[in-house]
């Protein structure tokens, strides 16, 4: 652990993300005491702004995104008197000197930095920063998403940056891993013995994992349209929830060990090429249609203009090593789903030979489901004897048991992603945050499946606004005798 920064640097403050999550983020923290007493919190963006001005678009953020109970008068002042702000044109390298003169000796004691910028603009950003001497030894780079939209791309900008900041020093963001239930995944696996014996091709029949929104475009028409659901979710935040699953015990629990083992699963992913493409992979666009009762347009209508883009994708995947050896992982992200979640389902085997079976009672395999979002849950199916006398034959039924995160840790508060990831940077901890090697390996697989789409001259197949995609989708696993966990 490094010491901690003396101020935080924050690119795009002005921007959606600061203000639903950055800002409540940082001020959930300092509520707490967790900030360093001196830490000065630096924003930047292009909006012509001084120190009062951004202080009000704080306020307004911490008013609209945070509960009053939680949000006392004294806390906000206090808050608000950390915050800076400095306008600065990120295509501009000269501006950048304005920063330091901001930052002051920060750049020496302690420095972190949050980069949300478009693509277009790190070259320029991190020359900026070179120039203006907010690159030494004591300075960490946080990354947000998009890094790249292939892996040449990514390649660039990883490239770029590695000129002024070293591996060591550089924290790419995927915001899923500042998820409790994610982190909650590591405890589950490997601070209980109870699943490891059976976490293995031996006990578990198959893996879902389902990212589904009831979202569509959302102000991200740009962005989006140019990068679609396999790029936008399944490259990053589904990629990294199956190596989570999938990966080795650690040896410790560090930044190497864990994303060591990680990086391994990743380049174990079975090759998703132009043969098969078409047999493993479907993607979809959603029309008109409905969701939570409400009538909502065609991507189409809300795009404006014809797209080949994808909204949904479902892919059957491998992972080819000893422990998940012809163990499918069935994957499917999507936009207009009928309901909002992000889950994970361990279908286990079924019992090798049931007893019940002569006494007319029926046997379902065991099913552990972890759901990270709306509600963080970890639910675990079991067999139970249904109460009777048994004149009629045994019956057999399906028990629920759960653990509620929010039942379970009614006197924690639920903590926003970033809050953890914040922290983490100003702290110097790259534990959940992704390591090049992972970045590359994860775009390699994904560039795959692209050119496999090209390849066979695959478009997207329409499914209504409010459905669980298209009917192909339902035959990927169906052709498995699997059914997905709708």
């Amino acid at each position: 652990m490094q010491h901690p920064s003396d101020a935080l640097l924050l690119f795009g403050a002005t921007g959606d993300l600061a203000q639903r999550m950055l800002l409540p983020s940082l001020f959930g923290l300092d509520v707490d005491g967790l900030l360093p007493n001196g830490l000065t919190i630096v924003g930047t963006a292009r909006s012509d702004l001084d120190d009062a001005g951004f202080r009000a678009v704080a306020a307004s953020a911490l008013e609209r995104w945070i509960d009053a109970d939680r949000r006392p008068a004294a806390a906000v002042t206090r808050f608000l008197e950390r915050l800076r702000y400095v306008a600065v044109d990120a295509s501009d390298p000269e501006q950048f000197v304005a920063l330091a003169d901001v930052v002051g000796t920060a750049a020496q004691t302690g420095l972190s930095i949050f980069l949300s910028t478009a693509p277009s603009l790190f070259g320029a950003t991190i020359t900026g920063l070179n120039r203006a001497g907010l690159s030494g030894p004591n300075v960490r780079l946080a990354l947000e998403k998009p890094l790249g939209g292939d892996l040449a791309s990514s390649r660039e900008i990883n490239d770029a940056v590695a000129t002024v900041f070293p591996e060591d020093r550089t924290f790419r963001i995927d915001h899923y891993l500042g998820k409790e239930t994610v982190q909650n995944l590591l405890a589950l696996r490997f601070a209980n013995t109870l699943f490891e014996p059976l976490w293995n091709a031996a006990g578990i029949d198959h893996v879902q994992i389902t990212v589904a929104e009831t979202v569509g475009l959302e102000g991200r028409t740009a962005y989006f349209d140019g990068s679609g659901s396999l790029r936008d979710m399944l490259q990053n935040h589904m990629l990294q929830l199956l190596a989570l699953v999938a990966m080795e015990p650690p040896a410790q629990f560090d930044a190497t060990a864990i994303r060591d083992e990680k990086v391994k699963v990743l380049r174990s992913l079975r090759r998703i090429g132009t043969a098969e493409a078409a047999q493993n992979s479907v993607i979809g666009q959603y029309g008109a249609g409905a969701v939570a009762g409400q009538p909502v347009h065609a991507y189409l209508d809300e795009l404006g203009k014809p797209s080949g883009t994808e909204t949904f994708v479902a892919i059957k995947a491998h992972v080819d090593n000893w422990r998940w050896k012809n163990v499918p992982f069935y994957l499917r992200t999507g936009k207009r789903m009928p309901s909002r979640h992000s889950e994970i389902v361990i279908q286990f085997r079924p019992v090798p030979h049931s007893i019940f079976a002569s006494k007319g009672a029926v046997t379902h395999p065991n099913r552990l489901l972890i759901r990270l979002q709306p509600e963080e849950t970890i639910r675990l199916t079991m067999m139970a004897k249904q109460p009777g006398l048994d004149r009629a034959g045994i019956r057999l039924r399906e028990v629920p048991l759960d653990l509620g995160m929010l039942n379970a840790f009614a006197d924690t508060r639920r903590r926003i992603a970033y809050e953890r990831l914040l922290l983490d940077l100003i702290e110097g901890d790259p534990t959940l945050f992704v390591r090049r090697d992972e970045v590359e390996a994860q775009w390699e697989w994904v560039d795959g499946i692209r050119a496999g789409w090209i390849a066979n001259g695959m478009e997207p197949k329409p499914y209504a606004a409010g459905t669980w995609g298209p009917s192909a989708a339902i035959a990927l696993t169906e052709r498995d005798g699997v059914h997905w966990n709708d």
